[in-house]
């Protein structure tokens, strides 16, 4: 399929039409209607939910809905049936860019940045489910775009928007734990298939699946059923895997509270497949089974602080501190946060956060509150996003933030495919003992700044993608 050229152009824009979206009435302003006008692209599963959370602000018109899937949107088409419906996004660029202010993009990893950008550079809002891209280069790109068109943005990581994010970074800035030296942030995800083969098998595409469309900017292969509707996310092609899945929300905690720039550092082991007795598998386009990445960065306030994640089922110690009986975390994962002086965690989506010993808690006087409060807390996450549209809110994860956060999460992700690398020995099959180098296993030293791993070169490879002709990024 080749990419059809986007048509539409400022003047195009600005033509007669029958909805009158906010922007026209100039920039920030509200209109009378109070109402901002979306496209939403990606409408099941996840996007289900965020529409549902639009729909319930009273605030929004939806213009328009795109999938390429019929059946996982059905849902959302049941719910809302006079909403005009498409499977190409392009399509909606063409149509209906002069109808719409924003635009909701949750749609899989892989095509984030591919749909949400061309409107964006058209200074529509965009509200864009994590991890923000699929690689570095789109964040960096996203970050960019919309800080010179001037749009409002959030990212889905609705923990941003917690009360307990705030408080915990109240109690970091009162210096109740000290300096931070070590976080260890983990999850119980992949709750899907990881460390498995490429699909070779060629199944019946579904006839409310456009499979080329759903592809996007990733290389033409023949559909599979292993592939969907959830298990994209453990191939890299398409997914992030776990860390992609779960780090924008669990590693904002220390994200926000520390307001952390880009890593400087990244190390990873991995879980090693095995598909026979002393026979190790080469399934590198699959995400691993389970992953421990160390991340160090350089703190002006704290000075350098390790930050260590686990999937698959990995865990951190427990702290001392922790009496009998006390847990960490809850079942989707958590935070901790080791001062100098004190112990500081969380459970995902940085919720109850609290001290340890627990007996500081009764101790502790909490400083008076600091940060702005979303209303809802983190169920206020969407309504943030529809109020920085249309009332000038601050976002609480706007791109410039969730850019960075998101980078530094697939920077983990460099470290990991660097450590699946493999290369076949000279004289070895695939089935003899230790038939492979493993030349990306080594601490990957980053230069955020530049977009650059400046001691292993192959690993640049994995800042950005090849994309399929036609659907190269503009």
């Amino acid at each position: 399929m080749q990419r059809r050229k986007f048509l539409k152009n400022a003047a195009a824009a600005s033509a007669a039409f029958s909805i009158v979206p906010s922007h026209v009435l100039g920039k920030m302003h509200v209109p009378p209607s109070d109402t901002l006008y979306v496209a939403a692209f990606g409408v099941g599963g996840r996007g289900n939910g965020v529409v549902k959370g639009l729909n319930a602000t009273g605030r929004v018109k939806f213009v328009s809905f795109c999938d390429v899937d019929d059946r996982r949107a059905k849902p959302t088409y049941d719910l809302f049936p006079d909403v005009k419906r498409y499977k190409d996004f392009r399509k909606v660029y063409d149509e209906q860019l002069k109808d719409i202010d924003a635009v909701m993009v949750a749609t899989p990893d892989h095509t984030h940045a591919t749909i949400a950008l061309p409107f964006m550079r058209e200074k529509k809002h965009a509200y864009v489910e994590k991890p923000l891209t699929h690689n570095i280069h789109e964040a960096r790109l996203m970050t960019q775009v919309a800080k010179e068109k001037g749009i409002v943005t959030q990212m889905g990581n609705q923990g941003a928007s917690s009360d307990d994010s705030r408080i915990a970074r109240e109690w970091v800035e009162s210096g109740v734990i000290g300096k931070i030296h070590t976080i260890d942030c983990w999850t119980n995800r992949p709750v899907w298939p990881q460390g498995v083969p490429t699909p070779t098998q060629k199944d019946r595409i579904p006839k409310e699946l456009d499979w080329d469309l759903w592809l996007g900017p990733a290389a033409m292969r023949d559909y599979n059923d292993a592939y969907l509707p959830f298990k994209w996310r453990g191939f890299w092609d398409f997914g992030t895997g776990a860390l992609g899945d779960m780090g924008c929300h669990i590693m904002e905690t220390p994200f926000s509270v520390l307001d952390l720039g880009y890593p400087t550092e990244a190390e990873a082991s991995c879980t090693t497949v095995w598909v026979d007795d002393f026979v190790e598998a080469d399934y590198s386009q699959s995400c691993p089974p389970s992953s421990k990445i160390h991340l160090k960065f350089e703190h002006e306030e704290h000075g350098d602080i390790a930050l260590n994640w686990y999937d698959g089922g990995l865990k951190p110690d427990l702290p001392d501190e922790l009496k009998d009986g006390e847990t960490i975390g809850d079942t989707g994962g958590g935070t901790i946060m080791y001062g100098d002086k004190g112990t500081l965690v969380c459970d995902t989506y940085s919720r109850n956060a609290r001290l340890l010993p627990s007996d500081m808690m009764d101790l502790y006087k909490s400083p008076a509150p600091k940060y702005p409060r979303i209303p809802g807390g983190m169920d206020g996450h969407i309504a943030n996003f529809v109020d920085g549209c249309l009332n000038g809110a601050a976002t609480s994860s706007n791109f410039d933030k969730a850019g960075r956060l998101t980078e530094t999460v697939l920077m983990g992700n460099l470290a990991v495919k660097a450590y699946q690398y493999k290369e076949l020995k000279p004289g070895k099959t695939a089935r003899d003992w230790e038939p492979f180098d493993s030349p990306g296993r080594r601490k990957l030293l980053w230069d955020g700044e530049n977009m650059k791993i400046t001691n292993y070169d192959k690993a640049n490879e994995w800042v950005t993608r090849d994309y399929r002709k036609g659907w190269e990024l503009k």
